[in-house]
């Protein structure tokens, strides 16, 4: 898997992303965390050392929201455990918020 880690502050452009996602079909990640969370933080840590110096033509987008800065954006998903990775593939969601797997999926 190769990932391009984008940090998101706006609900508006979160939303632009799913609707254009809708339209393509694209698969793209979004990873909820909390600032006050350690395992979110070291998390996101962890996904930008092993994703920030792997060179590729094609990188697949992983958006990284936090419950900050975007509260409201945490109910399209219906997230409500920090941290969680919702994959998003044309039409299939698939929504993980078990730490270990999270880190399975994301090969760190």
């Amino acid at each position: 898997m190769n990932l391009d880690i984008i940090s998101l502050k706006k609900e508006n452009d979160l939303n632009k992303i799913l609707k254009r996602q809708r339209a393509t079909g694209e698969p793209l990640h979004i990873l909820f965390t909390s600032l006050w969370d350690k395992y979110s933080q070291s998390l996101s840590e962890a996904a930008k050392e092993t994703y920030d110096s792997k060179l590729g033509s094609r990188k697949t987008p992983m958006y990284v929201v936090d419950s900050f800065n975007m509260p409201h954006s945490f109910v399209i998903f219906k997230t409500t455990k920090l941290p969680a990775l919702v994959s998003l593939y044309g039409q299939k969601v698939i929504v993980e918020d078990y730490l270990p797997r999270i880190y399975k999926k994301l090969k760190i």
